[in-house]
C-alpha cells in the first residue's frame, strides 16, 4: 500500500489498515511521507505507551521531515497520544488535508512537551470549534511557542479565540484564506499580545466588507509586513480613518470589488496590488512604492508616477489604454500593458517599440500588444507598425531637401 520514489525521497501510502501497516517500512528512506485514507478509528483504543530507548534511537535516525495525512477521520484521542512521539523525530512540518477530527482528546500528556514541528497546515479540515478549548491549547503551550507557520485554509473558520494568538509568540506566517471571517472576528482574534511576531498574514477570500474595519482590527500587529486581502468585497467608509501598522510593506487588494483606491494606504508600502477591480482613475502618492499592479481595471489613462519616486515596475495589462505616456514610463525598469486597445499612431506605436527596444516591456510583447485603431492597422501587432522618419516625421525630411534646393538655386547651380 506504500509507494516510494527514491529520486524525490517521497513516499505515499494509501488505505492503510491493520493488516497492511507493515508496508510503512518502505518509507524509511523518504523525507516526505503521505498517508491517504485508511482506518485510524480502529487504533483509537489501542494502548500506546512511551517508546523504549531502542525505539527512541530509531525515531531519531529517521530522515522524514514532512508528514501529510489526507482523507482521514482522525480520532482526537489517538492524535493526543501519538503526537508526543514526534518529539523524538526530526519532523519539521505536519499537514492535514481533507480530514475530520472526531471527539475530544486528553492532552495532559503534552504538557511541557517540545516538538521539532515549526509548520502546521490544515486544509479542508473539520473539527469542534476552538472557542472554549483554551485549557487544551494551554497544555500544548511548550510546543506552540516554537511554531513559525500556521495554515488554516478552507476550514469554515468564523472565529479565532484571542488565546490562540497569545500561545503563538514565534509565529511568522498565518494563512486564513477561504474561510468565513469578518471584521468583528478579526478584532477578537488579533487582540493585545496576540501574534507579536507575525510578519505575513493572508485573509484572502473571507467575508470582509470594510476596508477601515480591517485596518482597525489589525492595528496591533506591529511587525506585520505582508497582508493579503484579495477576493473580499471591501468598501471604503467615507470620512473614516485608521492607522495601518507602520511595518507593512506589501498589500494585496486584488479582486476586492474596489471602485476607487481606498485611503489611507500604509505609508511604507513597497508593493501594492490593485488588479482585477473596477478602478477608472488612480492617484497615489507613496514615497517607498516600488511595484504597482493595476491590471484588469477600467483605466483609460495611465496614472501619474510623480507621487511614487521609487517606482520601478508598473503593470497596466487589460485596461482601456490607447497610448502609454512616454515621459511617465520611460524612467521605469519594467512596464506591462498587454491587452489594451492601442491607437497605433506614430507616437503610440513608436513609444511601445522604443520601450521594447530598451527591454522595459514585460511579458506579453509583442503578441499581447495589438492595434485597435487607426482602421488601417486594426488587428495588427503594434510592433509591426512602421514608425520610420519618412512616415511619421515627413517635415524632418522635406524641409532639409527644400533648403538644399534653395541654396543650390541661389548659387546658380
Amino acid at each position: 500500500r506504500c509507494f516510494l520514489n527514491r529520486t524525490q525521497e517521497h513516499c505515499a501510502c494509501y488505505n492503510l489498515s491493520e493488516e497492511s501497516v507493515g508496508s510503512i517500512v518502505q518509507c524509511l528512506p523518504a523525507t516526505v511521507v503521505e498517508f491517504w485514507g485508511g482506518e485510524l478509528e480502529s487504533y483509537a483504543t489501542l494502548p500506546i505507551g512511551d517508546p523504549d530507548p531502542a525505539a527512541i534511537d530509531m525515531l531519531g535516525s529517521l530522515l522524514v521531515r514532512k508528514i501529510v495525512f489526507g482523507d482521514l477521520l482522525v480520532p482526537e484521542e489517538l492524535l493526543a497520544r501519538v503526537l508526543r512521539f514526534f518529539s523524538y523525530t526530526q519532523v519539521r512540518e505536519l499537514a492535514f488535508e481533507s480530514c475530520a477530527f472526531e471527539g475530544r482528546g486528553d492532552w495532559r500528556a503534552m504538557a511541557g512537551q517540545e516538538l521539532p514541528i515549526v509548520a502546521l497546515r490544515f486544509h479542508q479540515v473539520s473539527s469542534a470549534p476552538l472557542a472554549g478549548r483554551e485549557q487544551d491549547l494551554a497544555l500544548l503551550g511548550s510546543w506552540l511557542r516554537a511554531l513559525q507557520e500556521l495554515t488554516l485554509t478552507s476550514c469554515r473558520l468564523s472565529s479565532l479565540p484571542c488565546a490562540v494568538g497569545r500561545l503563538l509568540p514565534a509565529l511568522r506566517c498565518l494563512d486564513l484564506a477561504h474561510n468565513s471571517l469578518d471584521e468583528q472576528s478579526l478584532g477578537a482574534a488579533f487582540c493585545r499580545e496576540a501574534f507579536p511576531q507575525l510578519r505575513q498574514l493572508s485573509l484572502r477570500r473571507n467575508l470582509l466588507g470594510s476596508y477601515h474595519g480591517v485596518c482597525r482590527s489589525l492595528r496591533l500587529l506591529l511587525q506585520l509586513q505582508h497582508l493579503d486581502l484579495s477576493q473580499n468585497k471591501l468598501l471604503p467608509a467615507p470620512g473614516s480613518s485608521c492607522l495601518w501598522p507602520p511595518s507593512l510593506r506589501t498589500l494585496n487588494l486584488s479582486d476586492a470589488g474596489l471602485d476607487e483606491v481606498p485611503a489611507p494606504l500604509p505609508p511604507g508600502l513597497e508593493v501594492l496590488d490593485l488588479s482585477r477591480n473596477h478602478l477608472r482613475a488612480v492617484d497615489i502618492s507613496l514615497g517607498f512604492l516600488q511595484k504597482l499592479f493595476l491590471g484588469q481595471n477600467l483605466l483609460q489613462a495611465a496614472p501619474s508616477t510623480a507621487g511614487c519616486p521609487a517606482l520601478d515596475t508598473l503593470n497596466l495589462d487589460g485596461n482601456l489604454l490607447r497610448e502609454l505616456p512616454w515621459e511617465e514610463v520611460k524612467r521605469l525598469k519594467e512596464v506591462a500593458a498587454a491587452a489594451n486597445p492601442f491607437h497605433c499612431s506614430c507616437s503610440g506605436a513608436g513609444g511601445l517599440q522604443a520601450l521594447a527596444a530598451r527591454g522595459q516591456l514585460g511579458q506579453g510583447w509583442p503578441q499581447g500588444y495589438v492595434c485597435q485603431s487607426p482602421p488601417e492597422y486594426r488587428g495588427r501587432p503594434a510592433g509591426a507598425v512602421p514608425v520610420s522618419v519618412v512616415r511619421c516625421h515627413p517635415a524632418a525630411v522635406i524641409v532639409p531637401i527644400c533648403l538644399l534646393l534653395a541654396l543650390l538655386g541661389a548659387a546658380g547651380i
